[in-house]
């Protein structure tokens, strides 16, 4: 009796999630979650700044997201522990049997599908963006068939997109993530640097102020500060890649990565809501907004 194994016993044995390839370090980890975090969301604060109607409302906006955020990777990683999964949808099916972890893994999969769709009609603009930068000609100019995104987005997706889908194993994308956590870091310190080196006779937009108009629009930008920290998807993966895996030290990790994330959304929120537009002569003129709308 004291020899019998589980199998012998007919209990299925628990996968421990420490048995999984555990090659990622701290600071990989913090950078994957980061980047995890970063993405279009940024091109929405500063719309979401001017909304809330203040700077004030806005950044107690996101630090109250930043509790409930922290709290929630933790409460995953102790789920990670606890049911022996290394992946999101296996910690559900693990934890609430397998009709639930079915449903969770179709919800996951349209969930990742909608985003990724997202995603790449962005790259696509921008793409096109670059692409008018780089030829020579008036913008009227009909665009040559090598710059319509019809080409670029899947030369794009065939030549780096899937190479970097490719690796199982997540701790390869710390690399990939320092450099995108790096181009949104230039992106806030452009933003910030335009709106300190304003040039001479333009008038610069008001910032946004220090308190609310209302208490209904500070509630309205709430959804798309959240989704600026969504990186729930990818937790469970990164605890299970990491190489010391505690639960304090994954708080430590959680919570740099999205204070990180933070403090660079509310530097583009801020100076971004500034450099909206500008005034010449007394006429208005629009300038490229940073706005759900430009996405």
């Amino acid at each position: 009796m004291a020899g019998q194994t589980p199998e012998s016993r007919g209990l299925p044995e628990k996968p421990d999630p420490a048995s999984t390839a555990a090659t990622l370090s701290s600071m990989g980890a913090v950078f994957i979650l980061l980047k995890s975090a970063l993405g279009a969301g940024l091109l929405n604060f500063p719309w979401a700044f001017s909304k809330a109607g203040g700077v004030v409302p806005a950044l107690l906006v996101e630090l109250v997201s930043l509790v409930f955020l922290v709290s929630g990777l933790v409460i995953l990683g102790y789920a990670a522990a606890v049911s022996g999964q290394a992946t999101y949808q296996g910690v559900v099916r693990g934890l609430c049997g397998p009709a639930i972890g079915k449903l969770c893994e179709a919800c996951f999969l349209i969930n990742l599908l909608v985003i990724s769709v997202a995603f790449l009609r962005v790259i696509g603009d921008q793409l096109e963006k670059l692409c008018d930068s780089l030829l020579s000609g008036t913008p009227p100019a009909p665009r040559p068939w090598y710059a319509d995104q019809r080409f670029t987005l899947p030369l794009l997706s065939t030549l780096v997109i899937l190479p970097l889908s490719t690796p199982r194993e997540i701790a390869f994308q710390k690399y990939t993530s320092i450099l995108g956590t790096l181009a949104a870091c230039y992106l806030a310190l452009v933003i910030t640097v335009q709106y300190y080196l304003w040039p001479q006779g333009l008038m610069r937009e008001p910032g946004p102020s220090l308190s609310p108009a209302s208490w209904t629009s500070v509630f309205s930008v709430f959804p798309t500060i959240c989704f600026g920290f969504q990186c729930h998807e990818a937790a469970v993966s990164i605890y299970c890649s990491m190489r010391k895996r505690s639960l304090s030290h994954w708080a430590l990790v959680s919570l740099l990565s999205l204070l990180g994330c933070c403090l660079i959304y509310s530097l583009t929120g801020y100076h971004g809501s500034g450099v909206g537009g500008f005034v010449r002569g007394g006429r208005q003129t629009r300038a490229h907004t940073l706005s759900p709308r430009s996405t």
